[in-house]
């Protein structure tokens, strides 16, 4: 996609990947680019037209939001699903399935239904248009594994599974999609989990992650691997699954507190 000239929305927008990823859509041409989060900086971050307050886990916050965007802004072409939580972390290992069930729904509606929520009310908009692009900030957990978090892999696989599904379902009507899949980042996000196998190929700072992201949304490529050696981890998961599994574990074991 031809980046100039177009408008945007990112949310999660107010810090790491995703305010990296809105400045460097600005830098890219984009004529508009609004950032949605919790809770917003006291003042508009450089590179950024507008910000706005949304809950991405509310589908009714969602809706309002994009009809807000739309009214004042024009029609949005790119939609940055980009916010995310990670919850549920353990490390002892006594019980992968450990987690309240009030942390998976919460990372459920995070991780998984925003995407879906943002979708819903503007497929039928972008083929009214033409086309449009969604780019969805997933993970490296969500192609292999989190090692210390059922809640975060778990979900993070569900994303995947959602933006195949839409990347199939509407590629016929002009629409195209990107998940973005790094491994560890330099965000706060990074900073509140424990140390893991995320952080062995590097940490790459999210300026880093935002033009790899911004590259693929211009050469219209479905998987953005900000760390290529996940690329090969993928194919050593498909080759031998069980080889693959054993070696999980032997990390995992390595993280075993003792």
């Amino acid at each position: 996609m031809d980046i100039n000239g177009k408008i945007a929305l990112v949310t999660g927008g107010a810090q790491g990947i995703g305010l990296a990823l809105a400045q460097a859509l600005k830098t890219a041409g984009a004529a508009c680019v609004v950032i949605a989060d919790l809770r917003l900086p006291d003042l508009m971050p450089f590179g950024v037209d507008d910000a706005r307050v949304c809950d991405v886990s509310d589908a009714a916050q969602i809706a309002a939001l994009i009809d807000q965007v739309e009214a004042i802004h024009g029609p949005i072409d790119i939609m940055c699903s980009n916010a995310g939580i990670a919850t549920g972390m353990d490390t002892t290992f006594e019980n992968i399935a450990f987690a309240d069930p009030a942390v998976w729904d919460r990372a459920w509606a995070v991780n998984v239904m925003a995407h879906v929520h943002a979708a819903r009310v503007l497929i039928p908009r972008m083929k009214a248009r033409g086309g449009g692009y969604f780019l969805h900030t997933i993970s490296a957990a969500g192609l292999l594994s989190q090692v210390g978090s059922a809640v975060y892999s778990t979900t993070k696989h569900a994303a995947v599974g959602f933006a195949e599904s839409l990347a199939i379902g509407h590629r016929d009507d002009g629409i195209r999609v990107s998940m973005l899949c790094p491994q560890g980042v330099a965000t706060p996000m990074l900073e509140g989990i424990p140390d893991g196998p995320q952080l062995g190929d590097g940490v790459l700072s999210a300026e880093a992650v935002a033009d790899a992201a911004v590259e693929g949304i211009r050469t219209e490529r479905f998987v953005i691997l900000p760390h290529p050696a996940v690329a090969e981890y993928m194919r050593a998961k498909v080759d031998n699954y069980d080889r693959w599994i054993g070696g999980m574990a032997k990390l995992q074991r390595a993280m075993k507190p003792g």
